[in-house]
Parts: structure tokens; C-alpha cells; sequence
């Protein structure tokens, strides 16, 4: 069974047509599916929707939280309530296409476990928003110590047991599209073009995408906490160049000005030295409290050899009368 996860929130605009799109996408697939949506405190009728549109398709879940939560709480509550084999998480305002999604299950059933949706083009009428997504994904690139795919949101399918080892992580702090690379498995991207909504606007304001920014990089890189290494450098290296400017200068003014340069430098560098030892703490303690596992195993295999009781081999080579016995001390 497919799995569909969609977080709501104040979606009455678009919530019937959108779930008009998916039942006939994915009544085309041809395997069991359901859609979990998520109501997340919506303070319009989506609510009311939902109920009634599952009042005559079974193949809806709804999910009510006790009130709204923000996009990545939503999202966990979903994929903790999909019972599918394979769940796939997109958003219900139709910028994830629902004639993408049997792209994802078909890498799914050639043995991909993480199918990643990759924009190959982003509509936004937002304009401020339109120039700051590149930025972040490119910064989130050069920072990231996990190969993170770029241009990709949550829009994706998960196997189960993806899906199983990111519902074990326990923080609190989540960015899904980091968590979902960290963990690994065979991925495959497939490419979409990324549409604007269909209705009204963005629910998730320019704060909390700031928040999701700072939890994204922050959660995957301790280059910043490491930052001061550098600085470290940079200033030492200034101090350096101020002493020897010190030592060859022959004007009494500019000997004093390099030495008091070079004694500011070198203090800076040693409070940036301190920092980033002090940093460097702060990020083992930081992994201690994720609690993230060591490793994933995804598959076990072992030889049918290992299977073989080791008594039956002494069985297979002892006398006619020894046999009796023999078997009887296996059981």
C-alpha cells in the first residue's frame, strides 16, 4: 500500500480539487493506497471538508491536532499515522503536482527506498521569496556536512523502512529533507516543475521560514560552531604581518601603531581559538542530545550454510545405532 501524507492548514480553497487530482492519479497505479491529511489547526472549514469528502471515500485519513502546529509538526503526525509500504509527502496547494507522484512509485518498484522530487524550475509570485530560495539552497550546500539534494523540499517517497528509521529520531528541531539524506538507503531523484498555488496565498510566514533556514543548516553542519577556527587563522596571520611591519618599520609612529595592531590581532585570536574549542564541545554535547543512531542497517544477508544445525553434520557421519541418540540430544 502507498501512503500520501499531506499537512492542511486553512486549504477550503483548494482542499476538493486537490483531492480530486490525487484519487484519480493514484487510482491509475493500480495498488492500494491511502491519503493521510493532516489538519493542523486550520481556523477555516477544511476541517469540515475533509470530514465530509471521508465520508465517502475510504481511502481518506484524517489526522486533527490539537491545534496548529507549523508545517514540520504536521509532517511528523503524518508519517507516523501512514501505514503504507511506501509513504510520499507533498503539499496540498498543488506546487507538488499530483501527476508526478507514479514517477515516484515506479523508481520506488525499480528498488529505490528514497525518491527525491528536484525542481527544475520554481513559479513564485512572491518575488522577495523567488530570489531568496536559491540563495538558501546554495548556502545550505556549502555548509551541509551530509550531501543534502538541492532544490528539493519534503515533495518525496519513502520506503517503510526510511520511514521507520526517521520516526525513531527523537529531536525536536527537524528539517525532513536533511533527515531524509542523512539516513541514507539507495535515492533517486526524479525532476518536476514546481508550479505556483493554485489559491490564496503561503501559509507559513517569512519568520517561520527563517526558522526553518536556521533549523536546517544548524541541525546539518557545524561549520559555524568551527567558524572561529578560521578567524582564529585570519587574525593570527594579521597579527603576524603587524609584527613583522613592526620590526622593519624605521618611523617611531608607525612601529607603535603596528605594535599595539598586532597585540590587538593576536588577542582576537586567541578569544576565537577559545571559541572554537569552546564550539567544538558545544557540538559533541549536541549529538549526545539528538541521540541520532551510529549507524542504519538496511538489509541483513547470510549464507543458508549458517542455517545447517551443526549436531545434524556429527549425525550424518555416526553409526546406525549412534543415530537415534544423536537426534534425540538435537531435540
Amino acid at each position: 500500500m502507498i501512503s500520501v501524507v499531506v499537512p492542511i492548514y486553512n486549504e477550503e480553497e483548494l482542499i476538493v480539487q486537490f483531492h480530486a487530482a490525487v484519487k484519480c492519479v493514484m487510482n491509475s497505479v493500480h495498488i492500494d493506497w491511502e491519503v493521510v491529511y493532516i489538519n493542523d489547526g486550520s481556523t477555516d472549514v477544511s476541517l469540515e471538508l475533509l470530514r465530509d469528502m471521508q465520508s465517502t471515500d475510504p481511502h481518506i485519513v484524517v489526522v486533527e491536532l490539537s491545534r496548529n502546529w507549523g508545517h514540520m509538526g504536521a509532517i511528523t503526525a503524518g508519517i507516523k499515522t501512514a501505514r503504507g509500504n511506501a509513504v510520499i509527502l507533498m503539499d496540498g496547494d498543488f506546487q507538488d503536482p499530483p501527476e508526478v507522484l507514479p514517477k515516484l512509485i515506479d523508481a520506488w518498484r525499480g528498488g529505490a527506498q528514497v525518491v527525491v522530487a528536484v525542481r527544475t524550475s520554481r513559479k513564485e509570485r512572491r518575488k522577495i521569496l523567488a530570489k531568496l530560495f536559491p540563495l538558501f539552497y546554495r548556502v545550505l550546500g556549502a555548509l551541509s556536512d551530509y550531501p543534502i539534494p538541492l532544490n528539493a523540499g519534503i515533495f518525496s517517497l519513502m520506503d517503510r523502512k526510511v520511514v521507520d528509521s526517521v520516526n525513531a529520531m527523537e529531536e525536536k528541531n527537524r528539517y525532513l529533507p536533511g533527515l531524509r539524506a542523512w539516513v541514507g538507503y539507495r535515492n533517486q531523484v526524479v525532476y518536476y516543475d514546481r508550479q505556483d498555488r493554485a489559491a490564496g496565498e503561503g501559509k507559513l510566514s517569512f519568520i517561520s521560514r527563517i526558522k526553518y533556514a536556521m533549523d536546517a543548516i544548524t541541525s546539518f553542519s557545524y561549520k559555524p560552531l568551527r567558524l572561529s577556527f578560521a578567524l582564529f587563522v585570519f587574525a593570527s596571520s594579521l597579527a603576524m604581518l603587524m609584527a613583522l611591519f613592526m620590526l622593519f618599520s624605521k618611523n617611531m609612529m608607525e612601529t607603535t601603531g603596528f605594535a599595539v595592531a598586532a597585540s590587538v590581532f593576536f588577542m582576537g585570536g586567541l578569544l576565537f581559538l577559545c571559541l572554537g574549542m569552546l564550539g567544538e564541545y558545544i557540538g559533541r554535547v549536541y549529538d549526545e542530545v539528538r541521540n541520532r543512531p551510529l549507524s542504519i542497517i538496511n538489509d541483513v544477508r547470510r549464507s543458508q550454510a549458517h542455517g545447517i544445525p551443526q549436531i545434524g553434520i556429527v549425525a550424518a557421519h555416526s553409526t546406525d545405532d549412534e543415530q537415534p541418540r544423536r537426534i534425540e540430544a538435537a531435540m
